[in-house]
């Protein structure tokens, strides 16, 4: 009887001998999603967002000293409800407040792409490597680099600029969102996305 050899798991993206590099910020687009103060207070409050919004600021300074191109996503719900963006709680926290020249997409679904011009707007900056960064990682992150994928876009998500909240797990019980994050990432890190760790990798 012999015993097999245990090996080390690769990604896909590995397997196929992909470009893991993640890009310049100076060649790159940043796409900030969600960063609102919905997830500082009340019912979907995440654990880790001030965390991923002092990440966040730090890479949206070095991206705006590098040149890259800057979006800021923002989820609108219903007035009066989550992410009422005529509300406090629907507004872009004040320390990622966009700079004149930023534009600001609103969107409806998780997928950033989805029913906005984010794609046209991509499609005019003529880059192809896209930085995401923001809340939730599980959620918008994950669907928004997914579909990112489908329009040939070259994703890399800032991990450290993410976050997310605890779920149930259908048992009567939860999963932490500190491994939602963590499966979140490993999920996209197989197929969809390059996964940045570390102010030093993205420079």
């Amino acid at each position: 009887m012999t015993l097999a050899t245990v090996t080390a798991p690769k990604t896909l993206l590995e397997l196929s001998g992909a470009d893991l590099r993640p890009p310049r910020l100076r060649d790159a687009v940043l796409v900030m999603i969600d960063l609102q103060n919905e997830y500082l207070a009340g019912p979907i409050a995440l654990p880790d967002a001030n965390t991923a919004i002092v990440s966040a600021g730090k890479l949206l300074a070095r991206a705006r000293d590098a040149g890259a191109a800057i979006f800021h996503i923002a989820h609108k719900g219903r007035p009066g409800g989550m992410f009422d963006r005529s509300a406090e709680r629907g507004a872009i926290v004040p320390a990622l407040t966009p700079l004149p020249g930023e534009p600001v997409i609103e969107k409806s679904l998780p997928n950033a792409f989805a029913g906005t011009d984010l794609e046209t707007q991509l499609a005019a900056v003529g880059r192809k490597d896209v930085i995401l960064a923001g809340l939730m990682t599980h959620m918008c992150i994950s669907s928004t680099a997914r579909a990112g994928l489908d329009l040939g876009y070259r994703i890399t998500v800032d991990a450290d600029s993410c976050a997310t909240r605890d779920l149930p797990d259908g048992r009567g019980g939860a999963i932490a969102a500190a491994t939602i994050h963590e499966v979140a990432l490993a999920e996209l890190s197989d197929r969809f996305a390059i996964i940045a760790r570390g102010e030093d990798a993205l420079v």
